[in-house]
């Protein structure tokens, strides 16, 4: 992607299912499961590079004896800082006591670190808040070992006030207004409430409050739990959390707004934002992993029992579609072969768009993620192809000869690398002339791989801002003196924000906003644009059920193709020779592309959740009043 967008975060989850003594015998090491956290953290490192934390609990100690761990970083490589701090602990161990090594207990008693239930997290920074406190997991104590909660999720919640509110009025005093906070307390409350019910009850049926404690962890009812704090949750989650004494549990939201796969076999319970990791770090097949139903919680207690429990009733299926185009690994199955859609999907319109002279069209795409529907382009160029030369060979019949037949066949689709990203360059200069000289240096070109009046047709993966295409992508392709150069975006037009988990929050941002606030000035229409704002405003004490998405009518007089020639108008750069025309995939495309993935409120505005009606209102608002915060 040109552009570069931050998804919120990614989870792993790890119980092993043996005692450690299990995995030292049969795989050589007691730490088996923190080497497999690694790699289940580093196969999902595009999720976030900014920081990333890991927490793990030891099952069955003793009092007195640690049995949660906890390490987080905001290195410049976390995921490598916060396992090279774990190693220096345990080789450290090892190193001043010899006599662990083969000793497993021992291991487990004085090494921290090493347990049965492990929980990862890696996330970006977004919104200027990268701190240290800021990274997950989260961790909520308490001297009674079921009431220690560590909490760490993909998600993001659109009412957060009244989530706030409501730990208020429970008599809470969160530390600070933060989703993260909220949610952890929310489910901190319901879980101090469930223990502490239940050791009325346990003592009423005579037992000490020693004899209380296994009790309380076999009879703690996690599903309850989750039901009674999540009841008002809005927002999309794939929510982990572990219980001090030894349970743990995934929860999802009821629209499946973001992922969430697990496997279980009778060695380990792993529990992950994307199934590819899964497949690559435990070796198994596709089918093997599973997903979680939207509104289900995957729930594994203490004595190794996993159940998928329903916790909310699922509504309509609003999958990310973003996660399919862009931030999900592309290794996938499913993801590859839906991207490779994408790109054949498109071609009918980039036919047009070169008027069908692909003879003189040189395709191409912008490195790195869109190399998988670059694919799909250039199958159905080559489809497309192997049909006209066809009907050539019919229409000649057996007269053909040999020259004829290989001048026929010799034509083909010219595919080239013409864009390279040079990953080391930094744009280190803060002066605007400075730096935006260098902006224009991330990208290089391949010398020779376009003749001069070529069409060149150079897909991404998506258009959002447009910043790099017009500061760089587009004047570095000029170069090679195409007479005309088509960008295509192998997802939809971005008009509204994110409110679930990816950083896009506020309107002015987009590229596709701009450009149709350009056609209303345009077109001396600017009183719908302060229209729409007095309708937003009227909507800032509605009931979010009730709350409508007025920001679709600032849209609704322009069709999608002259917002993206608008679009193409706005990047192009004044000096630029070529003609610069930029295409987008459209709706009916893209959910044929990706039919159980159907969450496209950033090109429809159609939110799965009501909280997303009240966001994108606030962000007009926001826009309209030129305030430069998110909103929500």
């Amino acid at each position: 992607m040109s552009d570069a967008i931050k998804h919120e975060c990614g989870i792993s989850l790890i119980r092993l299912l043996k005692p450690l003594e299990y995995y030292q015998e049969k795989y050589g090491s007691a730490f088996y499961g923190v080497n497999k956290m690694y790699l289940m953290m580093e196969k999902q490192h595009n999720r976030g590079q900014d920081g990333a934390g890991f927490a793990s609990i030891k099952l069955d100690m003793e009092a007195g004896e640690r049995y949660m761990s906890r390490v987080r970083s905001i290195d410049q490589q976390p995921i490598q800082d916060i396992f090279a701090q774990i190693n220096d602990r345990i080789n450290t161990s090892f190193k001043e006591n010899p006599e662990y090594l083969n000793d497993v207990p021992k291991q487990k008693k004085h090494i921290p670190y090493i347990g049965e239930v492990l929980l990862g997290h890696v996330r970006y920074g977004t919104f200027g808040k990268n701190s240290i406190e800021s990274v997950h997991p989260f961790l909520r104590q308490n001297n009674w070992m079921h009431r220690n909660l560590i909490v760490a999720g993909n998600f993001n919640m659109t009412n957060v006030n009244e989530l706030f509110d409501n730990l208020v009025q429970i008599g809470q005093h969160p530390k600070e207004k933060a989703d993260t906070v909220t949610v952890m307390e929310k489910i901190g409350h319901f879980l101090d409430d469930a223990v502490a019910q239940l050791y009325k009850d346990i003592k009423k049926e005579g037992f000490n409050k020693r004899e209380a404690s296994p009790l309380i962890a076999e009879r703690l009812n996690v599903a309850k739990i989750l039901k009674r704090a999540a009841k008002n949750f809005d927002g999309g989650y794939a929510m982990a959390g572990l219980l001090g004494h030894g349970d743990s549990f995934v929860l999802r939201d009821p629209a499946g707004i973001r992922p969430a796969y697990y496997y279980k076999d009778d060695e380990i319970a792993v529990v992950a934002s994307e199934r590819p990791a899964i497949q690559t770090v435990f070796n198994v097949s596709f089918d093997d992993v599973k997903e979680l139903d939207p509104g289900h919680a995957i729930i594994i207690k203490k004595n190794g029992k996993v159940k998928i429990k329903k916790i909310l009733e699922p509504t309509e299926r609003k999958a990310c579609s973003f996660e399919r185009i862009y931030f999900s690994r592309g290794s996938d199955k499913e993801i590859y072969q839906e991207r490779k859609m994408l790109g054949k999907l498109l071609f009918p319109i980039i036919l047009k768009a070169i008027d069908n002279d692909i003879k003189n069209t040189v395709f191409s795409y912008i490195p790195n993620t869109a190399e998988t529907s670059f694919f799909g382009m250039v199958i159905a160029a080559q489809n497309y192809m192997n049909k006209k030369k066809e009907e050539q060979i019919l229409s000649i019949g057996r007269k053909i000869t040999r020259e004829e037949l290989h001048e026929i066949l010799e034509v083909r689709p010219r595919i080239e690398k013409v864009a390279i990203k040079d990953a080391k360059l930094r744009t280190f200069i803060t002066q605007d002339s400075s730096r935006d000289d260098l902006v224009a240096h991330v990208y290089d070109i391949s010398y020779g791989s376009v003749k001069e009046n070529d069409n060149l047709v150079i897909i991404d993966d998506s258009i959002v801002r447009g910043t790099t295409l017009q500061k760089s992508i587009l004047r570095i392709l000029d170069r090679l003196l195409p007479k005309k150069i088509i960008v295509v975006s192998s997802a939809p037009q971005i008009r509204y924000p994110d409110c679930y988990g990816i950083d896009m929050a506020k309107l002015e941002d987009f590229v596709a906003f701009k450009a149709a606030l350009a056609l209303h000035e345009e077109r001396n229409t600017m009183h719908l644009v302060e229209e729409i704002y007095k309708k937003c405003l009227l909507q800032t004490k509605t009931q979010d059920s009730e709350v409508v998405n007025y920001v679709k009518e600032f849209y609704a007089p322009f069709t999608a193709d002259e917002i993206s020639d608008k679009i193409g108008q706005l990047l192009s750069p004044p000096d630029i020779k070529a003609e610069v025309q930029v295409i987008y995939q459209n709706i009916e495309n893209l959910h044929e592309a990706c039919p159980k993935n159907l969450g496209d409120w950033y090109f429809t505005g159609n939110y799965p959740t009501p909280g997303g009606n009240r966001v994108v209102n606030r962000a007009f608002i926001n826009f309209f009043e030129g305030k430069n915060e998110r909103a929500y």
